[in-house]
């Protein structure tokens, strides 16, 4: 079964287009899958043996989506290999996928926001970069692994727009404000290294997604937020933000980067939680 595992990569890589950490993930799977077919050829795999595998899985205790994510990759395999002509059927098309439950994202309000983005101080270099990362971040709603990746010449200070590396090496042109140019513009004059990339841990390198990470939950007590803050919550406030001001799903989705408008819907039940409690706040009979 391992020589079809090249060939499969390859696959998602070159044609498909898949991230390095869905890459990564997949393959863990998959190797847990060998792993615990033995010597058994892939043309003998049957769905009998599919659900030996998915019953192995359940006694480790795994998460839903955990689960969830080892089923798709299972799926994505053998359809590869029915699709390649290596087999005649597919076992995997009957599984079925554990229910997950649809977990609201956490957001700030605009007042913590800008609490929160304003926490780092303005005098210091390292300061002017923090408040630029959250500026970035919260005007944008890219991820933390695309504003990492910037480079200096993907941003257009005249055309207010940022070039990102999104998921699946998909390129997108996202409008970022005044207020976020301005921030990253302070930070560039004052930093005199002459690296391409937009954003410098204090080693002169590239900050990292871990840096970043390091970096926002220095803030957190700094701004008096007692709720959980990751870089993702600034993408979920962009997102809710945006929304309780009144854009539209579709246009909300673009902005994100999401290939389906159906993962930008999650953003939709935050806005009637919040309908809610408005409403059960000014309704007599509420």
């Amino acid at each position: 079964m391992n020589r079809y595992l090249d060939k499969f990569f390859t696959y998602l890589d070159i044609e498909k287009n898949y991230s390095r950490h869905t890459l990564v993930n997949y393959r863990i799977d998959l190797e847990e899958f060998i792993k615990f077919c033995g010597e058994s050829p892939v043309e003998k795999t049957d769905y009998l043996l599919l659900r030996k595998f998915l019953a192995h899985l359940r006694t480790k205790s795994h998460a839903p989506r955990t689960l969830a994510r080892k089923l798709s990759s299972l799926r994505s395999f053998f359809k590869f290999l029915q699709r390649e002509n290596h087999i005649k059927d597919n076992p995997a098309v009957l599984l079925s996928t554990p229910k997950l439950d649809k977990k609201l994202p956490h957001f700030l309000s605009e007042k913590e926001m800008i609490q929160f983005i304003e926490a780092p101080p303005a005098d210091k270099l390292s300061g002017k970069r923090d408040r630029a990362i959250f500026e970035t971040l919260y005007s944008t709603g890219m991820r933390v692994s695309e504003l990492v990746g910037l480079d200096l010449q993907d941003v257009d200070f005249i055309g207010n727009i940022i070039k990102v590396m999104g998921k699946g090496k998909k390129e997108r042109l996202v409008p970022v404000g005044n207020k976020a140019l301005e921030s990253i513009r302070e930070y560039l004059q004052e930093r005199k290294s002459q690296s391409t990339a937009l954003f410098l841990n204090k080693n002169g390198g590239r900050l990292t997604t871990r840096g970043v990470l390091n970096i926002t939950q220095k803030y957190i007590a700094i701004a008096s937020i007692t709720n959980h803050v990751s870089p993702h919550v600034l993408r979920h406030s962009f997102a809710t933000h945006l929304l309780n001001n009144g854009a539209d799903l579709r246009s909300v989705q673009e902005l994100l980067g999401h290939a389906n408008l159906s993962t930008t819907q999650i953003y939709t039940h935050v806005t009637t939680e919040r309908l809610k409690e408005v409403y059960d706040k000014a309704h007599p009979h509420a």
